[in-house]
């Protein structure tokens, strides 16, 4: 259970953060802190849903049961302190109830694996229908904590904007603006019956200061101003600015600071505290991992200045260090089957997982229908006898055009007992069904698609990506490319790369796929790999794995491929799932959040298509980012922050397939083998991809060649 959980919106989603919840668990006993007025040891970033739903983020049930905690009569009256106090004790024995219930399911659920008993299985349901109940109240006691510890707490009034730039007197921008109005550009939306004349007031645009003075808004984590921030300030300012920006507030207020927290001056020194955990939260594997400097500098201002004065430098250097750890690949984000020592971890994981489990099964039980394999009678050929050894001996014609394997991110070293997958060929293939072959491909786009960030999907250009394209170009290195021209971000802010290998990754599928094919040696063979890829990528798309689905339908949309006599002889209702998929990209690229669409993308697992995505982000960057006056347009920014925030709300609800090794054993191998092979050149080598004159009319035509020349002699 994730009891610091983020921002949910209309329905609720539960936030996957493994490494705030262990620091959370490990600084919970140690209550030194030495002044009573800083912020608790929660985690501090709004999560995805604060970016993608806003103000909305928080509905009218957040705020009515808002105006009945803190007070037990009505007389009495409300404060923040018996405002949390009263919501930590609820939410401490709900969390608890709702262990002890999912401890309950669990035994339940593994005794009826053992007896199958009929009281066993009607119970279940009935549980399971409670387990969702309750979870439902965590989540909502959450948003609940979530919106007193944005809302009532360290926010300040525009008015008081001003003051939180004059607070750093070190300073590397320009600080000469002094008035709002100057900083910030706002429009007013249509009046409400209960507001002032003034309506409300909406932010449009503003300069990198005012933008970053807006983050100690009261209302900048409530309108998801602050999560926004996060993924795009990039654009408008490097990473070191704005963490100069953070600490220079911190030096002006951290000493200043007094135990009144109506103060302006303790409210700033707390909201940074505040925005620079949610940035370590949120951002630290592609802002301080790939910049030592920027982590450096970070380290030595808190052991320095920070730590010294209050227990909340040591709560940040811990918190640097789980990211450190987790980056490095000692806690892996997308693998809950590591056991581990302290048992209260391994109950955490245990539950998350159960969790996971609980919800995507109710989803997928009332939403999946049985796949159309049924309804096919036709058998593919499981044919390994002389066949098989013919291949062998075109082993090495084919892999004369083949590069060496390179083992990397997606293709590792493998066992040995698996190591001849090229000898075995693509008949492994066709003896696992589409469904198999489905959930292991899934667990290895899995893999790769939990390693990206919403912000790795920003300013794609300037590494190349382009449309019409499912990667780089691989004769065009990406140092080639002018940073000049596409660059969108500052000419000094560091930009990590990990989107390129997503896409040479999708181009690896798509060309192992189109291999595969051209490597058949009949037509047979390659009518039952067509239709075998054709049924995957159907699979994959039902089950929301829409990358893998694109991958695949790019490798059978391969020119060579397109050209195979195979298509002719595919059986028509096989043929028709062509049509699916090209229906499903039209879908995919027709809205940049037709995915985020109802309520099937916070139950049921999701991955997206990254150069779709990608694609889509382009657009969206298109245009100009300033305005006449200089100010940057805060509503592109924000518009370009709610569709990559997406990224994060699919990561958050993993696929629970069990694992296959031996299968994603061998796709791995299969996959590297082809994943930079010359297709045309495959495809020479073989007879079954071209057209066959059939021998009579072939026999025919020379008898009529010859009696023609034999006539000519007469």
């Amino acid at each position: 259970l994730q009891s610091n959980g983020c921002c949910i919106g209309p329905g609720f989603t539960e936030e996957n953060r493994e490494p705030e919840e262990e620091t959370i668990i490990k600084i919970a006993g140690n209550s030194y802190l030495v002044s009573p007025n800083l912020p608790d040891f929660h985690s501090c970033s709004p999560g995805w849903s604060s970016a993608f739903y806003g103000a909305e983020c928080f509905d009218s049930e957040v705020h009515s049961y808002m105006k009945t905690l803190g007070k037990q009569k009505s007389s009495e009256s409300q404060s923040i302190d018996a405002k949390k106090v009263e919501l930590e004790q609820l939410l401490m024995m709900e969390t608890k109830n709702y262990r002890k219930t999912i401890k309950f399911y669990q035994k339940l659920l593994q005794k009826e694996r053992r007896s199958k008993g009929p009281e066993t299985k009607s119970m279940l349901p009935k549980l399971r229908g409670q387990l969702e109940e309750m979870k439902s109240k965590v989540q909502f006691l959450e948003l609940v904590m979530k919106y007193i510890m944005y809302a009532e707490q360290w926010g300040v009034e525009s008015c008081v904007l001003p003051t939180v730039i004059h607070n750093g007197r070190t300073d590397t921008m320009d600080v000469a603006p002094t008035d709002e109005l100057s900083l910030l550009l706002y429009y007013n939306t249509e009046k409400h019956q209960c507001n002032n004349q003034n309506g409300v007031r909406v932010l449009q645009a503003g300069t990198p200061l005012g933008l970053m003075a807006y983050l100690y808004s009261r209302n900048a984590f409530l309108e998801g101003y602050v999560q926004q921030f996060l993924y795009t300030f990039r654009y408008f300012c490097t990473q070191e600015e704005f963490l100069q920006f953070l600490l220079d507030r911190i030096s002006s207020t951290l000493s200043s600071a007094s135990l009144d927290p109506s103060t302006s001056l303790t409210k700033i020194c707390n909201r940074s505290f505040y925005i620079l955990q949610a940035w370590i939260e949120d951002c630290y594997s592609v802002d301080f991992a790939t910049n030592t400097d920027l982590l450096c500098t970070l380290k030595e201002f808190i052991s320095t200045k920070v730590a010294p004065l209050n227990g909340y430098g040591e709560h940040l250097l811990s918190l640097l260090e789980d990211a450190s750890a987790r980056k490095s690949g000692s806690a892996h984000q997308c693998s809950s089957m590591d056991k581990c020592e302290e048992e209260g971890e391994e109950d955490r994981k245990t539950l998350r997982s159960l969790c996971k489990k609980l919800s995507e099964d109710v989803s997928r039980k009332a939403s999946l229908r049985i796949f159309f394999l049924q309804n096919f009678n036709w058998k593919l050929s499981k044919g390994m006898g002389p066949i098989a050894q013919y291949q062998r001996e075109r082993l090495h014609t084919i892999s004369s055009v083949l590069p060496k394997p390179c083992y990397n991110s997606f293709t590792e070293e493998f066992p040995v007992s698996f190591g001849k997958a090229d000898e075995v060929g693509p008949y492994l293939l066709i003896d696992y069904s589409a469904q198999q072959l489905c959930c292991q491909l899934t667990l290895l786009q899995q893999e790769v698609f939990h390693k990206c960030h919403p912000v790795h999907f920003l300013n794609s250009r300037a590494l190349g990506v382009k449309d019409k394209c499912v990667a780089v170009q691989k004769a065009v290195s990406t140092e080639a490319v002018s940073l000049k021209v596409c660059n969108l971000f500052l000419s000094k802010c560091i930009q990590d790369q990990y989107l390129l290998q997503l896409l040479r990754n999708a181009d690896s599928i798509s060309t192992w796929v189109a291999a595969e094919i051209v490597t058949c040696h009949t037509s047979k063979l390659q009518v039952s790999l067509l239709s075998k890829f054709l049924l995957i990528a159907k699979c994959c798309y039902e089950q929301r794995n829409f990358a893998t689905a694109m991958q695949i339908l790019a490798g059978l949309e391969n020119l060579i491929v397109r050209q195979l006599p195979a298509w002719k002889i595919l059986p028509a209702k096989v043929a028709e799932i062509m049509e699916e998929l090209k229906a499903v990209e039209v879908f995919l690229k027709s809205d940049s959040l037709c995915l985020m669409e109802g309520e099937r993308f916070k139950t049921l697992p999701t991955i997206p298509s990254a150069h779709v995505l990608a694609m889509h982000v382009q657009q969206l960057e298109t245009g100009g980012f300033t305005m006449t006056n200089g100010a940057h347009k805060w509503t592109k920014l924000r518009n370009i922050a709610k569709v990559v925030s997406q990224v994060h709300a699919f990561q958050e609800n993993p696929y629970t397939y069990t694992p296959d090794f031996k299968v994603q054993s061998y796709l791995r191998q299969r996959i590297t083998h082809f994943k930079d092979a010359d297709i045309s050149a495959l495809a020479a080598d073989n007879c079954a991809n071209f057209h066959q004159i059939p021998a009579e009319k072939h026999s025919r035509k020379i008898q009529d060649t010859l009696r023609r020349m034999k006539a000519t002699f007469q």
